[in-house]
């Protein structure tokens, strides 16, 4: 798993079950103007069917839904910085923490949590859900996501997620489920996150690490070792892996032996 060249679909462990649920939406042909959106734009609610998304102004809108700290609660609600778009986001959960921190690391444009409210149809009635984050990834698509640990998942939860993936569709958007991470991924984007801030590089590190790494793979820690000061050549070696300017295989742990290269590295290994 490439670090400098995975997708975030390439992190994330399938979700399965959404095709059966899609079978308990109603979905007629008029579908997209009766099921609806709510949104806050200028401190107002606004709500959109669903065929007139795409005109939603997205960069303008808040979350639908405020972030609560209380003791005994049972999730963990918080702020997380990120690099990409230089503020804190709000989340309502760990696992949402670590989905935004992969967002980080794909360079995300722009992340809003708890974007809207949406109200659809399903066999048994109606139902409202509000997915976790819609993303504005840098390739100017935008993804909807919704985060919930697979063993969580249970089958009203399939259905309203089914019906995010439609809405989704309608638009243009991507969507996904993150029901958990392929193996040694999170520690790996949790390692790297340690040294995504700017550095500045007076000792002229990471020229020397781009210079070491060019001609194909090389072991990391022979790569920090090129540095004038292998321990200040670490911590840069770590902030150009998280920036995707050098790779590694993602889905194995980062350690000196692990082979790094020059980020869209297509030579023979």
């Amino acid at each position: 798993m490439r670090s400098d060249a995975c997708g975030l679909d390439e992190l994330m462990t399938p979700c399965r079950g959404l095709d059966e649920a899609r079978t308990r939406l109603v979905m007629r042909n008029n579908w997209a103007s009766r099921w609806t959106a709510a949104w806050q734009v200028n401190g107002a609610k606004v709500v959109w069917p669903v065929r007139d998304l795409a005109a939603v102004p997205v960069l303008s809108s808040k979350p639908v839904r405020t972030f609560t700290w209380r003791t005994k609660q049972n999730h963990r609600p918080g702020l997380e910085f990120l690099v990409s778009t230089g503020r804190m986001h709000g989340f309502e959960s760990l696992e949402e923490r670590a989905a935004l921190l992969a967002l980080d690391f794909m360079t995300v444009i722009e992340v809003l949590p708890q974007p809207f409210t949406l109200s659809f149809e399903h066999v048994d009635g109606h139902a409202g859900h509000t997915p976790d984050f819609l993303a504005m990834m840098g390739d100017g698509s935008h993804w909807l996501l919704d985060v919930r640990p697979a063993g969580l998942i249970g089958v009203m939860d399939a259905v309203k997620f089914a019906a995010s993936r439609e809405v989704a569709a309608a638009c243009g958007w991507r969507y996904s489920v993150i029901p958990g991470w392929r193996p040694h991924v999170l520690p790996g984007m949790d390692a790297l996150s340690a040294q995504r801030r700017p550095l500045t590089d007076p000792l002229g590190c990471q020229p020397a690490l781009l210079t070491a790494a060019a001609n194909g793979p090389v072991a990391f820690g022979e790569l920090v070792e090129a540095t004038r000061f292998p321990a200040v050549g670490r911590a840069h070696a770590v902030h150009l892996l998280w920036h995707r300017r050098l790779g590694f295989d993602l889905g194995r742990p980062l350690g000196d032996s692990s082979l790094v290269w020059p980020a869209g590295w297509t030579g023979s290994w």
